[in-house]
């Protein structure tokens, strides 16, 4: 029963993860409506690889700190730090994404594979998702962090990306004459790190 529980948790943990618009998924069905389908499923491919072993990653420690609750304090602290890079970067280095979009050679399909791998490792947002899923669901009984129980919910994190990626691949069409996006979405992660780094704060000094 426990590995069933870890399934489900995994797909539809993922699943509803990864739906909601973002860079990620409006990525995929911009390269299914240039580049065709295929390319982006293999650009979903390519995610899905990064996000199993961010997964596998983050149920480690999950488990690792529901046995050792005195780090939760380092962790955020060094949480902390991560956001707060994240939110300069995003804001005043990274490059403005709605700059026109020029197709210059002719993408491969292994070009596609690891871009996916590429943009999923830009993406550190699953690793705080996951432990948070994980401790969550485990101090209600319903997650195992034992092996094989945990190797199947990182598999069935896999798939439900890709599920989810797929959708945006088959349905979703951005307009073809739209070459400029209206929005940098630089900005838009840089306000999600910024008020996650906000909280981290806030509940750091609290604790003091």
């Amino acid at each position: 029963m426990a590995i069933i529980y870890n399934l489900l948790i995994g797909f539809f943990g993922s699943f509803i993860g990864v739906l909601p618009p973002g860079l990620i998924n409006m990525y995929a069905a911009k390269i299914s409506m240039k580049d065709g389908r295929k390319n982006g499923m293999l650009f979903s491919v390519g995610v899905c690889i990064t996000v199993m072993i961010q997964t596998f990653i983050a149920l480690l420690f999950a488990g690792y700190i529901g046995k050792h609750p005195e780090i939760v304090n380092i962790l955020q602290k060094v949480a902390l730090g991560i956001f707060i890079s994240l939110t300069i970067y995003f804001f005043f280095i990274a490059k403005d994404t709605r700059r026109e979009l020029h197709d210059r050679e002719a993408p491969s399909k292994t070009n596609r594979f690891f871009l996916g791998i590429f943009i999923a490792l830009l993406n550190l947002l699953p690793l705080p998702y996951w432990m948070y899923l994980g401790i969550t669901f485990s101090a209600f009984g319903i997650f195992s962090f034992s092996s094989p129980e945990i190797y199947m919910a990182v598999l069935a994190a896999g798939i439900g990306t890709y599920a989810s990626l797929a959708l945006y691949v088959q349905f979703f069409r951005p307009k073809e004459h739209s070459r400029k996006l209206k929005l940098n979405m630089n900005y838009v992660i840089g306000l999600v790190t910024a008020i996650i780094s906000l909280f981290t704060f806030l509940k750091i000094v609290k604790e003091f």
